[in-house]
């Protein structure tokens, strides 16, 4: 009687064991599915300036209080769109991420309004050995000749170097615009985004004198105020006086000649005459 009873004990505790771990799982399946909400994400790595096609997104499970702000809920609004920045897999497409509707592909489409794209010739030397990628900044140094000095006269060096454009965002390099890649690439072209001011002045540094791209830290922004560099400050000679000469020797000034006022006429001489046991001396005064 006791054995039948304690049997049914174990078994009734079994079944409300399994019951309460079925409803559990059932509340926190629900409470999942309430916590969540679908967002368009990247299927795959997308680059800056790719035009939006429907096998390029998917819609995703996202954490109801994390979803990011511009995010979208559905694909098709994202068609035809162009991507302002790179994109990894999986990562929520955003409005802020994306160019203006109607905005062609390519590289116009990332260039911040207001600013322009231009290209400069480079080597692997004046492309900072291929460092300098897409995303990066860059300082932009000329080396010329110093025009003023040669009007003035000066018989001096007139070679001078300055950095005339500072934080300078590379676009791309060569036809490449990615900013995934961090592998150094040796390319014989940078694009850089500069204001129309500062293309002016890239045109005219690359027109007379050689261009050398300076790589600086990306949250640097503070300017760098400097006078450029002669050949004079390299070698710590700015400041160096020529040696003085010796003066001339003086001549020897000619011997005054006596004033006629002061010469003055000799007395005529008084002369006497003795007798001595010699003979007659005569003794003029």
């Amino acid at each position: 009687m006791k054995g039948s009873r304690a049997a049914i004990m174990i078994g009734v505790s079994c079944a409300a064991a399994m019951a309460a771990v079925f409803l559990a799982s059932r509340w926190m399946n629900e409470q999942a599915s309430l916590s969540t909400r679908k967002i368009v994400i990247a299927a795959d790595n997308l680059n800056l300036g790719t035009r939006l096609a429907p096998d390029m997104m998917r819609l995703a499970d996202w954490p109801a209080d994390s979803v990011p702000a511009g995010a979208f809920t559905e694909i098709k609004p994202l068609e035809t769109r162009v991507t302002r920045v790179a994109l990894q897999r999986g990562e929520p497409l955003l409005e802020s991420k994306l160019a203006l509707p109607g905005a062609a592909g390519g590289l116009s489409a990332v260039v911040t309004e207001g600013k322009r794209a231009m290209t400069v010739r480079v080597n692997d030397v004046i492309g900072v050995a291929g460092f300098a990628l897409p995303g990066n900044y860059v300082d932009i140094l000329v080396s010329t000749q110093n025009d003023q000095k040669a009007k003035q006269g000066e018989h001096l060096d007139q070679s001078v170097s300055k950095v005339v454009l500072e934080r300078i965002l590379v676009l791309a390099v060569a036809q490449e615009a990615s900013v995934n890649d961090t592998a150094p690439k040796v390319v014989n072209a940078v694009t850089l985004e500069v204001t129309p001011e500062q293309a002016e002045k890239l045109d005219l540094a690359r027109s007379v004198g050689q261009l050398s791209l300076v790589l600086r830290n990306q949250v640097d922004v503070t300017p760098a105020a400097t006078n450029g560099a002669t050949k004079d400050t390299l070698l710590g000679m700015a400041n160096a006086k020529p040696a003085a000469s010796a003066p001339p020797a003086a001549a020897k000034p000619a011997p005054a000649k006596p004033h006629p006022a002061k010469i003055v006429a000799k007395a005529p001489a008084v002369c006497q005459h003795l007798m001595t046991g010699t003979g007659l001396i005569t003794q003029c005064y």
